[in-house]
């Protein structure tokens, strides 16, 4: 299980005082990541590894227990109503519906204020259910980031549905995509980035923890597109920092 307590999606919104040294939320924060790619729950997650260190694309993927054409839209649905949307972005979500492959052209296209009203998101989606179709609202949600100061502010993430009759390389049913990775690493030599970064990753861990409870997964991985484990690339940042 992940080691994150339970709270209202608001309170993650503010950085927790942090009575710890640096050294403790080192190992707290790798070690609970690490904790997110293993067996939790009888959900087991295999991982890809790889070399390198540099600014890379974090997924998050989900293997479903008996996902069907029939079913893929309820469980998505679940994913929709769990995620926290960001309140601070003007900028409009964006909902496509993909057919055959990601090499087709978007057989339907909308934008929704922002947060998303998920009830016509989902009547659209139904209007297109098949099997061989993919399924992407590109919203935001609510981080940390670092630009002369730290401010919460949105961050890019894509929600996605895969048909299982769709053309997908990584055969996942469920993926979240989160933008580059460096949201969740430790910033050396930015100020209170020991804080900020630890509510990032706060708030990543129990995102995964809420999906894990409320969906049949038979696995999740998370990811890099380059294939590097985010755990070692993780702890590789930590000990870096010390």
């Amino acid at each position: 299980m992940l080691g994150v307590e339970r709270e209202q999606w608001q309170d993650d919104r503010e950085a927790e005082n942090i009575d710890a040294d640096d050294q403790e939320y080192r190992k707290k924060w790798g070690s609970q990541v690490e904790n997110s790619t293993m067996v939790s729950d009888g959900c087991s997650v295999a991982v890809a590894h790889g070399a390198g260190f540099m600014a890379d694309q974090l997924y998050l993927s989900y293997w479903l227990r008996d996902f069907t054409g029939l079913n893929m839209l309820r469980q998505y649905e679940k994913l929709l109503r769990l995620f926290p949307f960001s309140r601070l972005s003007k900028q409009a979500a964006v909902f496509r519906i993909v057919p055959i492959d990601d090499r087709q052209p978007a057989v339907f296209e909308r934008a929704y204020p922002t947060p998303p009203g998920l009830s016509d998101v989902l009547a659209a989606a139904g209007e297109f259910q098949h099997s061989d179709c993919c399924y992407r609202l590109e919203a935001a949600w609510d981080l940390w980031q670092f630009e002369d100061e730290w401010k919460l502010a949105p961050s890019s993430v894509t929600l996605v549905c895969l048909g299982p009759d769709f053309e997908n390389e990584t055969g996942e049913d469920l993926r979240m995509e989160f933008g580059v990775d460096a949201n969740f690493l430790p910033q050396p030599g930015v100020p209170g980035e020991v804080r900020m970064v630890q509510s990032n990753i706060k708030s990543l861990l129990k995102l995964v923890h809420d999906v894990d409870d409320k969906l049949g997964a038979e696995r999740r991985l998370l990811w890099t597109e380059s294939g590097e484990n985010f755990h070692d690339k993780l702890q590789r940042a930590l000990t870096a920092g010390e």
